[in-house]
């Protein structure tokens, strides 16, 4: 290779706008496909802010790519731009609850969002502070700088207790802000978070729930279609968008999934040197993406939750045939050995049907009752959405 030559190439023939099509992209309303009912009842329940006034607290679930933080972020974003119309100045504070779940990191994130030293003179150190101090710093923060604080936790589920939950519910009850108030949008893929709260907690934070379905076909055609400007003119090919689409809901009405499957596509006709994207590279795209999405949904479960995916993959492995439906008590016994294997002692059989349950809803496995014959009752048969081969790569690598 000559000194003169690049690896980089000319510039991106596929794509003009390549960061239209990355999940951290947050469009603007008109991009928003499908989900206006949902973001009005965010704006309802949040809108007393607009004019100084507390916000509800929200706790919004569904499954992955439903898009409840983009329209968490959205409707927040909208809600600071209304409110300085009104002279209210509202600051919002995002935090990822996966990679903050200690409440000092959360109280921390909080604060170090909300902050501006040049207007309050108080700064929020990452580490040598107390979370108690960290607290007072907040609640400083607030009053000097704000009167309405909007706190979006995503996978809010992934705390690990719910402390952080009670000091930001009762804030404004407790005194400890004054001159201000705050709210609190929680995020959840499962169902049942709140069951697992503590009841004065779940009292004051669960003031709306909101439950964001899965998108249909047309809705994720709409979605892709609005993002395809993402490419450069004329290289993506018809029939590309409805394909995507119509995996997309057929699998999951997943919109994440959808845009990552069309850049992939992209960057698998970028690969062959293909001046258009054509319908043939989705499928190598909806691989790769699968084995993406299944290593970053499997790393976000419990460590128990990982074993009892690995329990039932080799299950499946050992089935007679593919579609064979795993009774719940065989895979606890799988689930013990791989547990004895790593060295953990295992979970109640009651706890491992909640994780199963979670499991479902997150569509990485189904669940099914099925009876035993007449008048011996019935059990819950469990499958794997994906090949067991692809599960058990997923969990090494998570």
């Amino acid at each position: 290779m000559s000194e003169s030559e690049s690896f980089f190439g000319d510039p991106d023939p596929i794509f003009a706008d390549k960061e239209l099509l990355r999940v951290s992209h947050l469009p603007e309303g008109d991009r928003i496909i499908g989900r206006d009912q949902e973001l009005q009842k965010l704006a309802n329940a949040i809108k007393d802010a607009q004019r100084g006034g507390t916000p509800n607290n929200v706790l919004i679930y569904g499954k992955t790519g439903t898009g409840k933080s983009l329209c968490s972020k959205y409707i927040t974003r909208d809600l600071t731009q209304a409110a300085a119309d009104n002279g209210i100045k509202v600051g919002v504070a995002y935090v990822d609850c996966f990679q903050e779940s200690t409440e000092t990191q959360t109280v921390r994130t909080i604060a170090q969002a909300l902050n501006d030293p040049t207007q309050t003179d108080i700064t929020v150190p990452h580490t040598g502070v107390s979370t108690s101090d960290y607290y007072r710093r907040l609640w400083d923060i607030l009053d000097a700088r704000l009167d309405v604080g909007l706190v979006i936790l995503d996978e809010i589920d992934k705390l690990e207790d719910d402390n952080v939950l009670m000091q930001l519910s009762r804030a404004a009850e407790a005194g400890k802000v004054t001159e201000s108030t705050l709210g609190v949008i929680g995020i959840s893929n499962k169902i049942r978070y709140k069951d697992s709260l503590n009841e004065r907690v779940k009292s004051s934070l669960s003031e709306r729930d909101f439950v964001f379905p899965p998108y249909d076909a047309n809705q994720l055609r709409e979605i892709l279609r609005s993002r395809a400007d993402a490419f450069r003119e004329g290289v993506l090919d018809e029939d590309v968008i409805p394909k995507v689409a119509a995996l997309a809901a057929k699998e999951h009405g997943d919109a994440r999934k959808a845009i990552d499957i069309l850049r992939y596509a992209g960057e698998i006709a970028d690969e062959h040197g293909d001046d258009t994207v054509r319908v043939e590279y989705v499928d190598e795209a909806h691989d790769r993406e699968e084995q993406a999405r299944l290593s970053e949904l499997i790393a976000k479960q419990p460590e128990h939750s990982k074993y009892l995916l690995q329990a039932l993959s080799l299950q499946a492995q050992e089935a007679p045939d593919d579609d064979s439906a795993i009774p719940t008590k065989d895979i606890y016994s799988m689930y013990e050995l791989v547990c004895e294997r790593n060295g953990v002692d295992p979970l109640k059989m009651r706890r491992v049907r909640d994780l199963l349950s979670e499991l479902a809803f997150l569509s990485l496995i189904e669940q099914e009752r099925k009876g035993r014959g007449k008048g011996k009752g019935a059990h819950t048969v469990n499958q794997l959405v994906d090949e067991p081969e692809v599960v058990v790569e997923a969990c090494k690598s998570a």
